[in-house]
């Protein structure tokens, strides 16, 4: 196992955010991944500072990396075997535990908004007649319910980018060429080192934000295109309720509230179930050490993936408590929030940003070098406190 660790102590007030990006981050374009997150964590504080809650917020930051040409979300995502783009997101919100998602939709330029709409409208209550509302759609009863709500339809072939057709181009070349040299096993073993070359070039880099407002409440979102000529009709853990991402406000179980979104290979992280386990997991009084373990223990070497090579992933949590300013008669309170990231994967672009502050910090986090991404780990984070006047 290998481990990096760099924690930072600031002191600063109101909200607080941290979006992410997961996979590989070139050196020649690190400015630009920069910027994106950058931009993010502006947008949700602007909304926070408005008097947003923090899952609104969270929409904010996530509309804005799914805008950016060099994130696979939304715009410029990752082109399937037909050539098409489906899209996963999902978002849940501490404050009433409601989750919505999105999985394998074409056709919206914001999958994140569908995500957060199926949540408002399950808040809403039971639909007439008693039924249920959904939480979770998916392909075309997805894209059709988007637009019935507002959300307005984007030709897919608008959503690709120059980048995002060269890449499935190669991919398509490659494919094709390891068709002709072999057949049977070694033909689907060739398939598959195909993609993780490519996924090792930048394609894992879904999206993803975690926020605490002014009253405390967490929420959490992510965002994918999924992996590069990846089956049509697949979800990945963008998708899925307690893998791509988790929020819980503290109550009487839980001393602390969290928040966790996570990126990589959607099949290990669903198969973990990593950002549940890791929401868990930061109950515990170090939440370094609880961080580094769950990594460890319940995805690099957990018994639901014993037989793969590299298991690719990272997370971004936010855990706070709050905590009594002196001196007290000011009714002064404070939130103490805990960020941290890690990743199995080669980098992570990471942005966070309060209130207080006149502009985001960024940082691209790196395995040292020599290690193997999926093989060991890299750990970061801070610590800020967010004051509160009652």
């Amino acid at each position: 196992m290998c481990l990096l660790r760099l924690n930072t102590k600031e002191q600063v007030s109101s909200t607080s955010i941290i979006s992410k990006q997961s996979g590989y981050h070139s050196e020649s374009k690190a400015k630009e991944y920069k910027h994106v997150c950058k931009r993010a964590c502006q947008r949700a504080v602007d909304r926070l500072k408005a008097g947003a809650l923090a899952v609104e917020a969270v929409t904010a930051a996530l509309v804005e990396l799914e805008d950016s040409p060099f994130t696979n979300a939304g715009m410029g995502s990752n082109l399937n075997l037909s050539g098409g783009i489906e899209c996963d997101a999902s978002i849940m919100d501490g404050k009433s535990l409601h989750y919505g998602a999105v999985g394998a939709i074409s056709g919206i330029k914001n999958p994140v908004l569908v995500a957060n709409r199926l949540l408002s409208e399950a808040q809403r209550g039971k639909l007439s007649a008693g039924r249920i509302p959904p939480c979770f759609l998916v392909g075309r009863g997805a894209h059709d319910w988007a637009v019935s709500h507002g959300i307005p339809p984007c030709p897919s072939e608008k959503m690709a980018t120059k980048f995002s057709l060269s890449a499935y181009k190669r991919n398509k070349r490659k494919m094709e060429l390891a068709e002709k040299l072999d057949t049977g096993h070694n033909q689907t073993k060739k398939r598959r080192q195909s993609c993780e070359n490519e996924n090792g070039s930048g394609c894992l880099d879904t999206v993803g934000a975690v926020v605490v407002d002014l009253e405390g409440n967490v929420a959490a979102a992510v965002s994918s295109g999924g992996l590069a000529m990846k089956h049509p009709g697949r979800v990945g853990q963008a998708a899925h309720y307690g893998c791509g991402c988790w929020a819980e406000n503290t109550c009487n179980m839980n001393p602390y509230s969290t928040a966790v979104s996570t990126s990589g290979c959607g099949e290990h992280l669903i198969r973990t179930m990593l950002a549940r386990e890791c929401s868990t997991a930061m109950q515990s009084e170090d939440a370094h050490q609880a961080l580094l373990e769950a990594m460890q223990n319940k995805f690099i070497s957990s018994p639901f993936l014993a037989s793969e090579d590299r298991v690719l992933g990272g997370v971004i949590v936010l855990r706070c408590c709050r905590c009594v300013e002196a001196p007290p008669s000011q009714n002064i309170q404070g939130i103490l929030v805990e960020f941290l990231w890690s990743h199995t994967t080669e980098s992570m672009c990471v942005g966070y940003m309060s209130a207080q502050d006149s502009k985001a910090k960024t940082h691209i986090s790196r395995l040292p070098p020599g290690t193997v991404p999926g093989q060991c780990l890299a750990i970061e984070g801070g610590v800020c406190r967010l004051s509160v006047v009652e």
